[in-house]
């Protein structure tokens, strides 16, 4: 059975829980480079997601249907 993808929320819990282990600066270098990794690649799911998200956003659906780009009249 396929493991079920983590919440974006969790994901930063995650995240910040392996900062403050990482800055309490206790475990050792191997599980330090663990953490490293794993932190890095949450950072890159998360701004993935982000980026996804935005583009969904910055889109509008018109009256007739239709979507469009959203943009700010200066």
């Amino acid at each position: 059975m396929a493991e079920k993808e983590q919440k974006f929320e969790d994901k930063i819990k995650e995240l910040e829980t392996i900062i403050n282990e990482l800055e309490n600066g206790t475990s050792d270098l191997e599980d330090s480079i663990n953490k490293y990794t794993k932190a890095m690649k949450l950072v890159n799911e998360c701004d993935e997601k982000l980026k996804s998200i935005e583009e969904q956003v910055n889109k509008i659906i018109l009256e007739n249907g239709e979507i469009t780009d959203f943009e700010i009249e200066e």
